[in-house]
C-alpha cells in the first residue's frame, strides 16, 4: 500500500481507555452526609418538641389566629411599615443628595441629621415624640420671634399613631439615606460626564441615568430595611398604638395565655416576612437584568461530533 493510500484521521486522536464523561458520577462526600444527617436530627428534635410539649397550647393558638382583633392589629402594623418606609425613603433620598452636594452647609446638616437619628434607638425615640408635650405644650406656626397665626394642643396632635409615624419616619430616613448614598456612589463617574456631555440637566442626569443605575445596589438592603422596619414596628406598643403586638398583649393580659398568643403574632410576622421576602427576590431579578449572568441552556444538536466525523472519513479513504 502507497502512502497515498494510507488513511488519515483528522479528528483528535482518542485513548482507547478513555472515560466517557457524560457517565461520571459525582464523589461521596463523607462529610456533607455527616452534616446532613445532623441536621436531619435537630430539625426532628425540634419538631418533636413542638409537638409533644403540650404548653404550646397549639389549640389556642388556632382559636386567636384568625381573631378580628389580631387581624386588625396586623393590617396597623403593615399600614405603619407602608406610610414609615414612604417618607423615610422620601426623605433619605434628600439627605442622601445633601451629603453628596458640593455645598458644605448643607452637607454638614445632613451629615449632622444622619448621625444624630442613626445614634438614637427608635425605642428611644418613640418614648420622646410621645411626650413632646412636656417640652412643647403647643405647637404654634409662625414668624420666628414674631407673632402666632395658628397653634394646636400638642396632646391633640401627638397621638399614639402621629407619634410612631415621627419617630420611625425619621428612624427610616437616616438608614435610608445612607442606602441611597451608597447605591449613587456606586455608579461610575463616566456615567455622570457622558450624561453632562449628552446635555442632561443634573435633575435629568440624577432621575434618567445615575438613579436606574444605582437601583441594582439600592434594593436588596431597602429590602432588608423594609422587613426591618415591619418588625419594628412592634415597638409601638410600649405607647398604646393597636398594633399586631400590642393585640395580642391585649388578649393574654386577659386569658393569661401568654405562650401561644405570642406564637400566633410569630406566625403573622413570618407570613410577612416572607411575602415581602419573595417580592424582594423579583425586584432584585428586575434590577439585575443585564447584570448577572445565567449558564446557557445545553441543547441538542443535529450535527455529528468529530469523532464521528473523522470515522466517517476514515471509512471513506479506505
Amino acid at each position: 500500500m502507497s502512502i497515498t493510500d494510507t488513511p488519515m484521521s483528522s479528528g483528535p486522536a482518542v485513548r482507547a481507555n478513555a472515560v466517557d464523561v457524560a457517565q461520571a458520577r459525582p464523589r461521596i462526600r463523607p462529610l456533607r452526609i455527616l452534616g446532613t444527617a445532623f441536621l436531619l436530627l435537630i430539625a426532628g428534635g425540634i419538631l418533636y418538641f413542638l409537638i409533644s410539649n403540650k404548653r404550646f397550647e397549639w389549640p389556642v393558638v388556632a382559636e386567636y389566629l384568625f381573631a378580628p382583633s389580631v387581624l386588625l392589629g396586623l393590617m396597623t402594623s403593615v399600614l405603619l411599615m407602608v406610610v414609615t418606609m414612604v417618607l423615610g425613603t422620601i426623605l433619605g433620598t434628600v439627605l442622601a443628595a445633601g451629603q453628596l452636594s458640593d455645598y458644605w452647609p448643607v452637607r454638614v446638616a445632613c451629615m449632622a441629621f444622619v448621625g444624630f437619628f442613626r445614634g438614637v434607638p427608635p425605642l428611644v425615640q418613640l418614648i420622646f415624640w410621645f411626650n413632646l408635650a412636656y417640652l412643647v405644650p403647643r405647637i404654634a406656626v409662625g414668624v420666628p420671634f414674631g407673632p402666632e397665626f395658628f397653634s394646636w394642643s400638642t396632646n391633640d396632635l401627638i397621638t399614639p399613631l402621629t407619634a410612631a409615624i415621627i419617630g420611625l419616619s425619621l428612624h427610616e430616613a437616616a438608614y435610608m439615606a445612607e442606602i441611597i448614598r451608597a447605591g449613587i456612589l456606586s455608579v461610575d463617574q463616566g456615567q455622570h460626564d457622558a450624561a453632562s456631555a449628552m446635555g442632561f440637566s443634573r435633575w435629568h442626569s440624577f432621575t434618567r441615568i445615575v438613579m436606574p443605575q444605582a437601583m441594582r445596589v439600592i434594593i436588596p438592603p431597602t429590602g432588608s430595611q423594609i422587613i426591618a422596619t415591619l418588625k419594628g414596628t412592634s415597638l409601638v406598643s410600649v405607647i398604646a398604638m393597636g398594633d399586631l403586638l400590642h393585640a395580642v398583649q391585649v388578649i393574654y393580659n386577659r386569658t393569661y395565655d401568654v405562650v401561644p398568643m405570642l406564637i400566633v403574632a410569630v406566625i403573622w410576622y413570618l407570613v410577612a416576612v416572607t411575602i415581602l421576602t419573595f417580592f424582594q427576590r423579583r425586584v432584585e431579578e428586575y434590577y439585575g437584568r443585564g447584570a448577572t449572568r445565567s449558564a446557557p441552556k445545553a441543547t441538542t444538536s443535529s450535527k455529528p461530533d468529530a469523532g464521528t466525523t473523522a470515522a466517517v472519513r476514515t471509512q471513506e479513504n479506505q
